[in-house]
């Protein structure tokens, strides 16, 4: 949906609250893609977002001015607004209250969490006035951590169900009372079977899990991918510039390739906390000249640029405090656009990048065998066609857009309708 479409469907379907972090924001595309997804199928949905985007998606204005922020305001009058409204839901007040009570009990009244969790729950209560003003019949939110606990207690005031879409850093370092929040949600979804598994280490029924990819949206590359062997190879990242993407044993894998005397570029896009001490390893490595930083790419330019790569990696590890990626979407619209990929086996990625098959795999924080995959790829030709073409098919069968709207539609209690599909060949 272009920026100028209403995120509004029609009047009279059922209406679905959708909430967030941030809405649209730059870094979480996949949210506001999923929610104009369903827009164009119809549904009517109202946006809310806990706080402004510090990094809003410039093309989404008329999303941004329709989404309503929950965190807008000063403290105190949030607050004081909250105490008004959480007395006047009846029993639904009660409930919300009892839900608090255990939660604070179980997160222990001396950590200042618990005390967070005291002011969710009063911003809950404002989101439940709002959801029963707009007529919302079903309440979904993005991420297991801060809006699925403001979410959780809007729901327990106002009676209206919700579902959670979980995805890494939200379950994996944040992860507060998980097993709460999957029994009173109508379901805990997740991006990855990984996630499910991890999930359930953590006492989450299963019965309450349920998968649900985070869908590709870029249209499919025309024609077959093919990738001719050329003097000089082009290997692109995109991503945050963070510990846990791994940039830093992405360089260190070129440097090694050039000791060989493998002819290749690296294209960085992306900002973050990491970017000059990159630049310093990049330079240290002298690799500087073949390292190009290019900063953030708009997202209605992404399938362009990865079109001009002949690879694309990201070379995702655990960070210091144990932090990891999910699947990134950026490898999915890479495999859509049918450019050969080389990731690692970490969190649900071998799920999408299957070694041999859709991609290739190194072991993370391994610098070495990441270049040994880079440099297998780039001596086969007939590789490289044959990872892009399975690639490009699978994440159009188990990765799409259109198929995992209809996963979420059934959770959503909308439709129970399923696409069929292509075989792999």
């Amino acid at each position: 949906m272009n920026a100028e479409a209403s995120p509004v469907g029609r009047r009279g379907s059922p209406r679905v609250a959708y909430l967030a972090p941030e809405i649209p924001a730059l870094s979480a595309t996949f949210v506001y893609e999923e929610l104009l997804g369903l827009v164009e199928r119809g549904v009517d949905v109202e946006p809310f977002s806990v706080r402004k985007p510090g990094q809003p998606a410039v093309s989404q204005a008329i999303l941004a001015q329709r989404t309503q922020v929950l965190y807008d305001g000063p403290v105190a009058v949030l607050v004081a607004r909250g105490l008004v409204a959480a007395p006047t839901f009846g029993r639904g007040s009660v409930k919300a209250l009892r839900w608090l009570a255990h939660d604070m009990a179980v997160t222990g009244l001396h950590r200042l969490m618990a005390w967070k969790l005291a002011y969710q729950w009063l911003i809950g209560a404002l989101l439940a006035r709002r959801l029963k003003r707009a007529g919302c019949t079903h309440l979904h939110v993005h991420f297991a951590h801060t809006p699925a606990q403001i979410a959780m207690y809007a729901s327990a005031f106002s009676g209206i169900p919700f579902t959670i879409m979980a995805h890494a850093n939200d379950i994996f370092e944040r992860g507060l009372l998980l097993r709460e929040k999957a029994q009173r949600a109508v379901r805990l979804l997740t991006i990855s079977n990984f996630n499910i598994a991890y999930l359930q280490s953590k006492c989450v029924p299963g019965d309450k899990l349920a998968l649900v990819r985070c869908g590709v949206s870029l249209a499919p590359r025309q024609g077959t991918p093919s990738c001719p062997s050329r003097p000089r190879y082009r290997i692109g990242t995109l991503c945050r510039l963070v510990e846990k993407k791994g940039v830093d044993d992405l360089i260190r894998a070129l440097a090694l390739l050039h000791s060989t005397g493998c002819a290749v570029d690296l294209v960085v896009a992306g900002e973050g906390p990491l970017k000059d001490q990159l630049m310093t390893l990049a330079r240290a490595s002298g690799v500087a000249d073949a390292v190009h930083f290019v900063g953030a790419l708009r997202h209605d330019a992404v399938g362009e640029w990865l079109r001009t790569l002949d690879a694309f990696a990201v070379a995702c590890k655990a960070d210091a405090n144990g932090d990891m990626d999910g699947i990134p979407v950026v490898l999915m619209e890479a495999m859509s656009q049918g450019v050969p990929v080389v990731s690692t086996r970490i969190s649900g990625i071998p799920e999408l990048v299957i070694h041999d098959q859709t991609g290739l795999l190194a072991e993370p924080a391994a610098p070495k065998a990441l270049a040994d995959e880079l440099r297998r790829l780039f001596e086969d030709a007939d590789l490289r066609t044959r990872l892009a073409r399975a690639a490009a098919l699978y994440v159009e069968n188990e990765f799409g857009k259109e198929v995992n709207l209809d996963r979420l539609m059934v959770h959503l209690g909308l439709t129970r309708g399923q696409r069929a599909l292509r075989a792999i060949p």
